[in-house]
């Protein structure tokens, strides 16, 4: 209860210093714009999730990585589209976070670093495992 009082807090206090400084009019268009983004990254979620996916397929990232992508994706949309500065502010900076590991991601794809690597560990893990061994049959007719 006592978070979300402090949230409550400096919501008022930013949303009125910037409503403040930029005017009424532009502050409605903000928080339209801003729900419409919201809106637009929840309809495009399900794309950025097989994204997602994808790179975890590659073993680029693992599923911890996956999961706080979509919750950032998630939660950061949800933000954009709650009416408030600050509210705002969260949900652009958890998209640009959002934003900026998928295209690290998506460079390492292209450039096959992140498969080749898992490959090539996995390769020696499975070699130092294996066992050389000949069968030599004294028994050479089948009864």
């Amino acid at each position: 209860m006592i978070y979300f009082l402090i949230y409550l807090f400096l919501e008022v206090i930013i949303s009125v210093k910037i409503s403040s400084s930029i005017g009424g009019l532009i502050t409605f268009f903000e928080i339209v714009v801003s729900a419409f983004v919201g809106i637009l990254i929840l309809i495009n979620f399900r794309k950025t999730f097989f994204e997602n996916i994808s790179v975890v397929s590659y073993n680029c990232i693992d599923l911890e990585e996956l999961q706080r992508l979509n919750l950032f994706t998630l939660f950061g949309a949800i933000f954009l589209i709650v009416p408030g500065f600050l509210t705002d502010i969260l949900g652009i900076l958890m998209q640009f976070s959002t934003l900026m590991s998928m295209l690290v991601n998506r460079y390492n794809v292209k450039s096959g670093n992140c498969n080749r690597n898992y490959n090539n560990i996995n390769n020696l893990k499975k070699d130092s495992d294996v066992i050389d061994v000949e069968i030599i049959s004294d028994n050479t007719t089948i009864e």
